[in-house]
């Protein structure tokens, strides 16, 4: 007697309905228009006309390009697992390498030894740290003082008896190209003047960035594009990353380690180099003993908040270009910034409510409400705080806003060979 036995397949339960989303480029559009929006409001609301206009916008992007750029050295640096902290003083090298050359020889020569001279530090801080296995942090703040150090050195003796120069600055250097769209500064300056809800703020935020910008900023940009390529469009990126992530398992796929760590700690430098160029060719147009005035360490804090991205990074660098021009340009859109710094951390709540980071979501909640409160209790901040307001109006959101920091696991430790 046999017996046969029939599987049944239980019928497939329906498939969900696939939730429609909107893809990134076009969400990030969205966030954009909607942050456009309020600063709109708020700028309507308050007659602070400063905060869209393409004086600030330009402003901003002068003040956030060298930090971006010190940053974006600090992330090739940090891929690789090097931590860079000597970023300020290979930046302190790049503006005198631009100011002694710039002068003599022209702006374009002045960047090519700003990048050349943060090169070289940048490889002194490998030797220490990939070669010879120094603490990084021990090598990086040696790093700032040897480049404070040798350009005080090098200005006194190569600087003093120039025209117009001195021990302490270079002679006036020849400014780069700046250009425009052409036709786009008659059309827009109109729309901005008329102060009109969000037209005049799209045409003075299209002034700002389209016209009369410096050739290097549009550089600048290229250069993060392209890092981003570079790093994760690419092996020779992955295997960098890798270098950062477990040094030894890479090692045993025939990744050569300590190459790819050099190759990133002299792009490292020769990016905070270009970033002292930025300084004192495009900025000032002269160098100036501590014109870097910290932006070395703002960068690589710009770099941590934005998660080791090149597009977080920017995002950190262009908020304190944007608050630090607004401080520079007029005191009545610095106290309106309290009312932008609100719906910021209004909109930082809501993402930490979401999350269901209950206690993050309360700090920037009482922050939020302290900013209106002073806003409506004050007329104008007084010296000293309008003077602070980008560091702290920069740290406070993006403290409360980056949350998920993920640094590449084997950033920092010192690495030896297998066997030696």
């Amino acid at each position: 007697m046999s017996t046969t036995l029939e599987t049944t397949t239980p019928p497939a339960a329906p498939a969900p309905e696939k939730a429609t989303r909107l893809s990134q480029p076009l969400r990030l559009a969205l966030y954009a228009l909607v942050a456009l929006a309020v600063l709109s409001l708020i700028r309507v609301l308050t007659d602070a006309n400063d905060l869209t206009s393409a004086g600030t916008v330009s402003a901003a992007l002068t003040l956030a390009v060298p930090i971006g750029l010190a940053g974006l050295g600090g992330l090739w640096s940090e891929r690789a697992g090097v931590v860079n902290i000597g970023l300020e003083g290979m930046m302190i090298l790049g503006t005198f390498g631009a100011g002694w050359i710039g002068w003599q020889h022209g702006p374009w020569a002045g960047l090519l030894t700003a990048v050349i001279f943060g090169l070289v530090g940048g490889l002194v801080h490998a030797v220490a740290t990939v070669t010879f296995g120094v603490d990084h942090v021990v090598s990086g703040v040696a790093i700032n003082i040897l480049g404070l150090g040798v350009t005080q050195y090098l200005a006194g003796e190569l600087l003093a008896d120039s025209p117009g120069g001195g021990e302490t600055q270079s002679p006036p250097i020849s400014a780069l190209p700046r250009p425009s769209v052409p036709g786009l500064d008659g059309l827009l300056e109109p729309l901005e003047k008329h102060h009109w809800f969000l037209i005049s703020d799209i045409a003075g935020i299209l002034r700002g960035l389209l016209t009369n910008v410096s050739i290097l900023t549009v550089v600048a940009v290229l250069l993060v594009i392209a890092s981003y390529v570079i790093l994760w469009q690419t092996p020779f990126g992955l295997r960098l990353r890798s270098v950062g992530e477990d040094p030894h398992a890479a090692e045993s796929l025939g990744v050569k380690v300590r190459l790819y760590k050099y190759i990133a700690v002299a792009v490292s430098g020769g990016l905070a180099g270009l970033a002292g160029g930025f300084l004192a060719i495009v900025a000032s147009g002269i160098y100036r003993e501590g014109q870097t005035g910290g932006r070395g360490y703002i960068g690589l804090a710009a770099m941590i908040f934005g998660n080791w991205r090149p597009g977080g990074l920017m995002m950190g660098a262009g908020l304190f270009g944007y608050t630090d021009a607004m401080q520079l340009r007029n005191a009545v859109a610095v106290h309106a910034l309290l009312l932008v710094v609100f719906a910021l951390l209004l909109v930082v709540t809501a993402l930490n409510l979401y999350r269901r980071k209950w206690i993050t979501a309360a700090v920037g909640l009482v922050f939020a409400v302290l900013s209106l409160v002073w806003y409506l209790n004050s007329d104008e901040l007084p010296g000293p705080i309008t003077t602070m307001t980008p560091y702290v109006t920069t740290l406070l959101v993006l403290a409360l806003s980056a949350q998920r920091l993920r640094m590449p696991k084997a950033d920092g430790l010192v690495y030896r060979p297998e066997g030696k």
